[in-house]
């Protein structure tokens, strides 16, 4: 029951949020804080069976840590089932990690309908926290659903700039994507019914049936796009992605933490736990052209951040870049990519949420982010440029640190399936160390072309303020600590990154004991059954 507790708590601290402001003022955000803090000491519960993974001790590959499965509408077999693994714990960790830095880095912040945007807040930490941990693909689309409406109220209502136009485009772009979804998932029940007589939406069962029903069919490959499109679109890849900048650019500093740290890797996460369990075949004919969106958008997004004089903008389109590694290691299909994949998504989440707090501060100060505008800060903001320079540099992947790891892992495993095509992606760590000097020279060192407002003389003596200083020393501790130490991270997804691997190499056999493709596999059929033996 505790992962149904953690999902509660954060639904129902966000309906008292809304009725706190009333009581006094502030209590919404306090009772925000306390509500994420109680479901990070929850999640604590599980820190034992991680320490075991981190030991050694690694359990069978399809065990779980804990889980609770209950029949929740009879007549459709679908259930409420939801389970946390090592790759769950390392999202669900960032999620709440990432939650509460987005509550300490804006804890100053004085806007209007405290209670009903705290609640908000709350209710997509709990949307993205049940995809996580969901089980049946019913209760996974009710989850990924639930994020979709609170998110873009937090764009509308407290955003900025053309905030109603960036909140309606991703409304729409993640709605369609849904309807893809939810099209793929009633066809691979409908696949299972025929096969077995029963409706189930257990992920676990569909697998067996599909594996053995897919064999001579293209409807794996149709219905394994519906997924892939819905997962890419919160990605995002090309060309699924005009709705990030806007969305980004226009969103609250808190919701800019929320779509950069967490909401995108929803759909990473959603390719790794069903796409390719469920369509390991499909999903290895896809792959070339998954691994071939994959690099356009880590080009793409390099040469679209260095145009860039918005600081949000800049960071929102080198977010498009390093997703690409992250589809690029995915699609590997081997245990080192799909892991350097896991700790891309991870190390991304803690170095981008930093950076777009970082921005945040610079709205809030001289309520521009506009490089053109702004330089100097070295001098006038001496402790917001260090932090700057510290997550630029490891978001370019500096070694030592946790980003370093992930692209490190993901361009060795993709290397061997695809490697021109991992080589043009080495192109992108080039251009992020491009956009990441270019925003380090102009803002750190460079002269400012207009006069920009001056803060009042307060923040100019304390740049960052001490809830400013907390809140980001928390992700740049984890980045070093995860940098140098990956294990803490990658020893917790090998578990079903080998499921994957196994799963993918599996249905390769098979097919090619369906299919000899070449003549010498079918020379070699041919010897054995002269042999009165079967290959």
């Amino acid at each position: 029951m505790t992962l149904v507790a953690i999902v509660s708590l954060l639904f129902v601290g966000g309906l008292l949020a809304c009725f706190a402001e009333y009581l006094r003022a502030g209590a919404a955000r306090w009772l925000a804080v306390i509500s994420v803090l109680s479901a990070l000491l929850l999640l604590g519960r599980y820190l034992p069976n991680a320490m075991q993974v981190l030991h050694g001790e690694t359990p069978r590959a399809d065990q779980v840590w804990d889980h609770l499965q209950v029949l929740w509408i009879p007549r459709f077999g679908i259930h409420f089932a939801v389970a946390i693994d090592g790759l769950s714990f390392l999202m669900l960790s960032l999620t709440l990690i990432a939650g509460l830095f987005g509550l300490w880095m804006c804890w100053r912040e004085r806007r209007f309908g405290e209670g009903f945007y705290y609640a908000n807040y709350l209710w997509v930490l709990a949307g993205v926290v049940g995809v996580f941990c969901a089980r049946d693909l019913f209760l996974f689309f009710c989850f990924w659903e639930v994020m979709l409406v609170p998110m873009s109220l937090l764009i509308a209502l407290w955003g900025h700039g053309q905030k109603n136009r960036a909140a309606i485009q991703f409304f729409i772009f993640t709605q369609a994507s849904s309807l893809f979804l939810l099209i793929a998932i009633i066809g691979v029940v409908l696949t299972h019914f025929r096969q077995t007589g029963e409706v189930s939406f257990l992920p676990a069962e569909l697998s067996q049936t599909l594996l053995s029903s897919f064999s001579s069919s293209n409807t794996a490959f149709w219905l394994m796009l519906g997924f892939f499109v819905a997962f890419a679109v919160k990605l995002p890849i090309i060309p699924f992605h005009p709705w990030l900048p806007d969305a980004h650019t226009q969103a609250p500093t808190a919701g800019s933490v929320l779509l950069a740290a967490i909401l995108l890797k929803t759909g990473a996460y959603g390719l790794i736990r069903f796409t390719l369990p469920l369509f390991p075949e499909a999903s290895l004919t896809f792959a070339p052209m998954a691994a071939g969106l994959g690099v356009a958008g880590i080009l793409y997004g390099a040469l679209m951040a260095f145009a860039q004089t918005d600081v949000k903008r800049l960071v929102a389109y080198s977010s498009i870049s390093h997703m690409g590694f992250v589809l690029l290691g995915i699609y590997s299909f081997t245990a080192i990519g799909l892991q350097g994949a896991v700790a891309q998504m991870v190390a991304h989440g803690l170095s981008t949420a930093a950076l777009f707090g970082l921005a945040g501060v610079l709205q809030a100060r001289f309520h521009t982010r506009d490089m053109l505008v702004l330089g100097g800060l070295s001098v006038q903001m001496p402790r917001w440029a260090a932090m700057l320079l510290f997550f630029t540099v490891a978001a370019m992947g500096l070694p030592g640190l946790a980003n370093f790891v992930g692209e490190l892992l993901a361009l060795m495993g993709s290397f061997k399936l695809h490697p021109w095509m991992t080589v043009l992606a080495t192109g992108g760590l080039i251009g992020s160390a491009l956009y990441g000097l270019k925003l380090i020279r102009q803002l750190l060192f460079g002269t400012p072309r207009a006069q920009h407002p001056t803060p009042p003389q307060s923040l100019i003596n304390n740049d960052l303020l001490r809830h400013e200083m907390l809140a980001l020393a928390l992700p740049l501790l984890l980045l070093i600590g995860l940098g140098l130490s990956p294990q803490l991270m990658l020893r917790q997804s090998a578990a079903w990154t080998e499921i994957i691997v196994e799963r993918v190499n599996l249905s390769s056999e098979q097919d090619t004991d369906r299919k000899p493709h070449t003549d010498q596999g079918r020379r070699q059929l041919e010897q054995a059954d002269s042999r009165g033996g079967r290959q």
